[in-house]
């Protein structure tokens, strides 16, 4: 699914003029990112006994710390305090709605991460970021081009193998039985046709 979401993003290679090669890198790395977390906070969770409180502070803790550093060796966080006390009302504003939408997403997939495990925080964390690729075509106008389809493909596919490796025993049964039926009904269509073959 995280590859098909990078392809995805990738297509916007072709559409888009002013388009950032470093964005891609830095996109690519967090859905990768993002996938391999929920692992981390699963294991935390069970093996530390941890509460969803004190795993979003520590993950947001140690981001924190990696942004910081980024921004002390690019120079930019000198610029950024400019930039925030020139607006302030829509950086910070922006930023409180930000941070409390944030806390109650990553509680919710913490949620899910404990109730029912990594494997499924991640499907439904990559099929919302799929969702919203989807909501900006309807929202925004915006160039279309054939890869598009085929990452979507890739994304849907990826789901369906999560699905799969779920429900192993029961989707196994389930084709077999449709593919009996089929040999079934192919078996007693040749008697029929050889029957009526010998009356004539």
């Amino acid at each position: 699914m995280s590859i098909g979401l990078i392809l995805f993003t990738l297509a916007d290679v072709k559409v888009s003029p002013n388009f950032d090669h470093i964005g891609v890198v830095l996109i690519s790395m967090a859905l990768f990112a993002d996938a391999a977390i929920g692992n981390v906070q699963e294991k935390t969770m069970k093996q530390y006994n941890a509460t969803n409180t004190e795993v979003v502070f520590y993950s947001y803790f140690i981001g924190f710390i990696y942004i910081l550093c980024g921004l002390l060796i690019h120079g930019s966080l000198y610029n950024a305090f400019q930039f925030f006390a020139q607006h302030p009302m829509k950086t910070y504003g922006y930023a409180l709605i930000f941070s409390i939408t944030g806390y109650l997403g990553i509680s919710f997939v913490l949620a899910l991460i404990k109730l029912l495990g990594a494997l499924v925080a991640v499907t439904v964390t990559t099929c919302r970021k799929a969702v919203t690729i989807i909501l900006s075509f309807m929202f925004f106008t915006k160039p279309f081009t054939v890869q598009y389809i085929w990452s979507g493909l890739i994304v849907m596919f990826g789901i369906f193998l999560n699905v799969y490796s779920k429900n192993r025993v029961t989707m196994n049964n389930m084709v077999a039985n449709f593919i009996r039926k089929i040999l079934i009904n192919i078996q007693i269509k040749r008697q029929k046709y050889s029957q009526t073959t010998f009356d004539v």
